[in-house]
């Protein structure tokens, strides 16, 4: 007969949305399925949630990582409803769905229809002051560009100057694209990021077809640049799921809990954990929540192939700055969610975003709530400001983009290093052969936004889908008969 322990464990390393998500799905598992499991999550921060940070003040509800999630991607809306927050959930204000971007000093409203690419309608865009006439007439030649034959992965920037010319990328693609991933469009891979728009030019032969063939009923227009309108967040700030799933996983967290080594133990049938302050806890399956850099240390004693994929994964950082003003300090606003800044403008800012304007709720009566993003691949510089000079920064912009010249009522500075990893071209690839590396381990599975996706629905579904895949392994292995 096969010896069975009774109560399995499974240590989850890393208290970011994947590693709560997949100590969640885990305890689902257990209950529906009548299994006893012990799930552990070691955090070495002092918090949970990374990224989704939202501090409430004065009633300001400030966010100083991601401020809302894609619900056409199911997975974190699905989390949500099965935590009981539903009533939680808000969208953005359809009345204020345009966004900005700065052309020499001044904000140009992105013309309607387009997608964050390429347009879904010409005449919008040559009224557009945006682009030059040259830049028109060559976006305008785009359904005309035969598609890329071949296989192999290819950046962003190669793909857009491609089909819809130079200025485009540096126009409008290059900061839409920054604002998503903080990343230099010349390196970026497309497969990894913008998928859809690769399939576009393979089933239709032309960015604009494709989009056409796709575009939103009739009615739906109004929206300019990103698809505002498929974004939520929830009424008190995005923290609201991370505090739902703390409170379901009482009892289960450590925080301040730093690994420093990892090591299978008894013939691969065990895993165990050294702490940094010399502690250690055994068990039966290992969930890696961690940065890639971070999964790359722990594994660098027991698998120096995949520690060494994992490595090749850059990150880069960026920094929030949360400036609060009265609202008869800014008469001049404009009525969208906020700019993007193109890196040929060669200012401080990557990005700003009216957070009382994008959501009910964000600043209390009598003022407004702004949120500027600061570093990213381009403007590296910029993080080895403190945080006077960031807010200072940041300051000067909105005096020269937006007229503010009033001083804030209130700022919060949040730096967020090596936070965002930089899928370059050739990412999926990589990703591949480090999947397969995985399998070679013994109940061990990797998680987080450095994979497949680095939105909150994408870093939720990583972390499922390895809970899943661990809780099939060690139900298969308690399932033993005799031979």
């Amino acid at each position: 007969m096969c010896a069975t322990r009774q109560h399995p464990r499974v240590a989850i390393i890393g208290g970011g949305i994947s590693g709560l998500a997949a100590a969640f799905k885990l305890r689902e598992l257990a209950a529906a399925g009548g299994h006893a499991l012990e799930v552990a999550i070691f955090e070495r921060g002092t918090s949970l949630g990374h990224a989704l940070g939202t501090v409430r003040e004065d009633g300001f509800v400030m966010e100083t990582g991601a401020d809302s999630f894609l619900s056409e991607k199911p997975w974190a809306l699905d989390l949500a409803k099965r935590l009981g927050l539903e009533q939680e959930l808000i969208g953005t204000r359809g009345r204020f769905r345009k966004t900005h971007v700065v052309r020499d000093g001044h904000l140009v409203e992105i013309p309607d229809g387009f997608t964050l690419l390429a347009p879904t309608r010409f005449l919008p865009v040559f009224r557009s002051p945006l682009f030059s006439v040259r830049g028109k007439l060559r976006m305008a030649l785009e359904p005309l560009i035969p598609a890329r034959r071949g296989g192999g992965d290819e950046s962003l920037a190669s793909f857009v100057t491609r089909r819809v010319g130079r200025e485009v990328l540096e126009r409008v693609a290059q900061p839409l694209m920054a604002g998503i991933h903080t990343a230099d469009p010349n390196s970026l891979s497309l497969e990894a990021t913008m998928p859809r728009f690769l399939e576009m030019e393979r089933r239709h032969g032309s960015l604009f077809r494709g989009l056409r063939a796709v575009a939103q009923p009739a009615g739906a227009n109004g929206t300019s640049g990103a698809r505002y309108g498929l974004f939520v967040s929830f009424r008190h700030g995005m923290r609201t799921l991370v505090d739902a799933l703390a409170a379901r996983l009482d009892g289960c967290v450590r925080l301040g809990a730093d690994i420093i080594a990892l090591a299978p133990i008894d013939g691969g049938k065990r895993w165990r954990l050294v702490l940094a302050d010399n502690s250690a806890f055994e068990a039966e399956a290992v969930l890696l929540a961690a940065p890639a850099f971070g999964a790359a240390r722990l594994l660098e004693g027991c698998a120096p192939g995949l520690a060494h994929l994992l490595a090749d994964i850059r990150y880069s950082s960026v920094a929030t700055v949360n400036l609060a003003y009265r609202t008869s300090d800014c008469p001049h606003l404009p009525e969208s969610f906020g700019f993007v800044v193109p890196a040929i403008e060669r200012r401080k800012i990557i990005a700003a975003t009216f957070s009382s304007t994008k959501f009910e709720g964000r600043a209390p009566e009598g003022a407004v709530l702004m949120r500027a993003f600061l570093g990213g691949a381009l403007h590296e510089q910029m993080m080895e400001l403190n945080e006077e000079a960031m807010v200072a920064a940041v300051r000067e912009e909105f005096s020269a983009l937006l007229g503010l010249n009033a001083d804030p009522i209130l700022t919060r500075v949040r730096r967020w290093a090596n936070a965002m990893p930089q899928y370059s071209v050739g990412h999926l690839e990589r990703v591949t052969r480090i999947e397969r590396e995985v399998l070679e381990l013994p109940n061990l599975m990797l998680a987080g936004a450095a994979y497949r996706g680095v939105g909150v629905p994408d870093c939720v579904h990583s972390g499922e889908q390895a809970a899943q895949a661990l809780f099939e392994r060690l139900t298969e292995d308690r399932v033993c008969s005799s031979v």
